[in-house]
């Protein structure tokens, strides 16, 4: 009897453990959610407003550009529903709050190639979805630039060949694959695409 007593105080005490460390997981899931949805609301609304009253000279943008986790502009996919702040750097805290441009690569206007990084379970997501010919837009303190998205491949992350700067004007997003992957994964999802 005593050695049932005990067994059932064990999975009690189990059953305890996983519910708090369930709802802890959670919560943390949602803090981080709601955390980026505040940066992109809040960031949207400003970059919507400055670009409504004034335009924005080059000097700035390249000024702007240098400090990480800054507001560059913002990414659109209609097709998709996607609509996000693009923000300087790749680090982890820029890639939490919004779709991070990386470092030593173009600006749409300048030529070469321009790539933009983002998680695949937040704001590129729906990238599992995308298509040949699907419609790029994106709008920075420079004007507005329309892409078309050329082609779509998944790669090794050591196939950094997609990064390299590029004599014509590109577009290429990067994030990680397979989309339905729990821990880091193994391939990146690349998408190209070319001025329209």
């Amino acid at each position: 009897m005593l050695k049932f007593a005990r067994r059932g105080f064990v999975l009690r005490c189990c059953r305890t453990v996983l519910v708090a460390g369930g709802c802890t997981l959670l919560g943390y899931c949602a803090m981080v959610w709601t955390e980026a949805w505040v940066f992109q609301r809040q960031q949207s609304r400003e970059f919507s407003s400055i670009l409504s009253h004034r335009a924005t000279p080059v000097a700035r943008v390249v000024a702007h550009a240098a400090h990480p986790h800054s507001v560059l502009g913002r990414l659109e996919i209609p097709r998709l529903g996607i609509s996000a702040m693009v923000a300087e750097g790749d680090s982890a805290r820029t890639l939490k709050h919004a779709i991070g441009h990386l470092p030593g690569t173009s600006w749409p206007g300048q030529g070469g190639n321009v790539v933009l990084a983002g998680h695949r379970d937040t704001f590129f997501r729906p990238l599992r979805h995308v298509h040949k010919g699907d419609e790029i837009i994106f709008t920075t303190w420079n004007g507005r630039f329309r892409y078309r998205v050329d082609s779509v491949k998944v790669v090794k992350p050591s196939a950094t060949k997609v990064l390299a700067p590029s004599s014509k004007p590109l577009l290429t997003l990067v994030t990680c694959y397979p989309f339905y992957f729990v821990g880091p994964a193994p391939d990146r999802f690349i998408v190209r695409a070319v001025p329209l």
